[in-house]
């Protein structure tokens, strides 16, 4: 039983909500970055980079640095530039990408939860970087970016979003990469007690992308409830922000994988090592995508190859053995490659499949020696992982859409 409740979420002006939701801050180049910056005072990124503002360097993930986050934040709500809602609520967001539309309910997700596994996991996360995001949100006290979560497809909630789509949304706006977002608020009583009551009757949702967001939320709620014996459950740290997409809505992208070096082998040596598990065709200059499961590109000077695992490396009943990511690990890129762990190694580089094959191309051709294009993960595969508690390998799925930071925000505070 899921419980996924509404808030007072704090938004951008109506009139300034295009230039104050901005993109993840790592999804900005530093000369990008810092054109923002120079070009739109309203932007959330003023809040995430402080340092702009007076020029004075701080350290990321500083306690500086954090103290300086949430006084922009302050000010930012102080000058106008967001404003809080009176009544409790969810969020309908629509985003039209291309010719895809994605729609999916804004709401809290109970750490309860999380700690109870009706939130499904499918990724390892680092204990660094949980106890970094932890400090941010303890200090900064609020929460701009949700976590993406789906669930499985359930025709009541599909009903009451198709309603609300029908009203006039409080944001409709186009962002320079021809994306289109809508979002309405949610606050009628009816609606809220039916969106509340539809989720209690799902299992189980899972997280599709933001495992690091929800494990520094469940920790920072586990710290304050030791330091808060007598809690009653309903503050605000026992909560986080998300969005829920029925699954059918979501899309898994391919993550591709770039190599700098063939580990000292021959062009010749490097073949013939991968033919004794991969049956391989040549496929020339022209670009070349995986067409099914356990069949990978690969490109290598200046010519593309269609590698198909062979039967005996195969283990589909195995939830992470059956996964191409893991079979590429364990049968090129550990043993021939000499690359053993994901995280660590700068000898390779990961491509979301959103960019294209050709992507892999461009990066072979102007610094690296081979690339290896994946076929995309199902989300069947995605929840066995999850189900059975497995652990996916590093940058195995990129998921689509990807929000906006500051475009709805939870505060641990109010």
């Amino acid at each position: 039983m899921a419980n996924i409740i509404p808030f007072k979420g704090i938004r951008p002006a109506g009139d300034k909500v295009q230039f104050v939701a901005s993109r993840s801050v790592d999804g900005y180049t530093r000369n990008e970055l810092q054109d923002k910056l120079r070009s739109n005072p309203y932007s959330f990124l003023h809040i995430i980079n402080p340092d702009f503002q007076d020029g004075i360097h701080t350290q990321p993930g500083s306690v500086e640095r954090l103290k300086k986050i949430k006084l922009r934040y302050r000010q930012f709500r102080e000058n106008g530039n967001l404003k809080q809602d009176q009544q409790l609520s969810y969020y309908v967001y629509r985003q039209q990408k291309n010719s895809t539309t994605f729609t999916g309910i804004i709401g809290c997700s109970s750490i309860d939860d999380y700690f109870s596994g009706v939130i499904k996991i499918h990724e390892q996360t680092l204990t660094e970087r949980e106890e970094k995001l932890k400090d941010y949100l303890d200090i900064c006290q609020f929460n701009a970016e949700p976590v993406l979560f789906s669930y499985p497809n359930d025709s009541e909630i599909d009903r009451i979003t198709q309603r609300i789509c029908l009203e006039t949304p409080a944001n409709d706006f186009s962002t320079t990469d021809q994306v289109r977002h809508q979002l309405w608020m949610v606050s009628d009583p009816g609606y809220v007690t039916l969106i509340r009551e539809r989720f209690r009757q799902i299992q189980s949702v899972y997280i599709a992308d933001g495992h690091h967001r929800s494990a520094s939320s469940a920790l920072l709620g586990k710290s304050r409830r030791a330091e808060n014996p007598g809690y009653k459950g309903d503050e605000p740290y026992n909560y986080y922000l998300g969005i829920f997409f029925p699954e059918t809505q979501l899309k898994i992208y391919d993550f591709n994988r770039v190599v700098h070096d063939l580990n000292k082998l021959s062009t010749a040596e490097f073949l013939q090592r991968i033919s004794e598990k991969f049956e391989m065709e040549e496929k020339g200059s022209t670009v070349y995508a995986p067409v099914r499961k356990h069949n990978f590109s690969m490109y290598l000077n200046s010519n593309w190859y269609s590698l198909t695992a062979k039967p005996r490396i195969i283990h589909d009943i195995e939830p992470v053995g059956s996964l191409d990511a893991f079979i590429l690990t364990e049968h090129i890129l550990s043993p021939i490659l000499g690359i053993h762990d994901l995280k660590t190694d700068s000898r390779i580089k990961f491509i979301p499949g959103v960019k294209g094959m050709q992507a892999l191309q461009t990066k072979v051709d102007s610094r690296d020696a081979v690339a290896f294009g994946l076929y995309p993960v199902a989300m069947e595969q995605l929840k066995r992982i999850a189900d059975t508690h497995s652990i996916m390998p590093p940058k195995t799925t990129w998921v689509e859409p990807k929000l906006r930071s500051g475009l709805v925000i939870y505060s641990l505070s109010d």
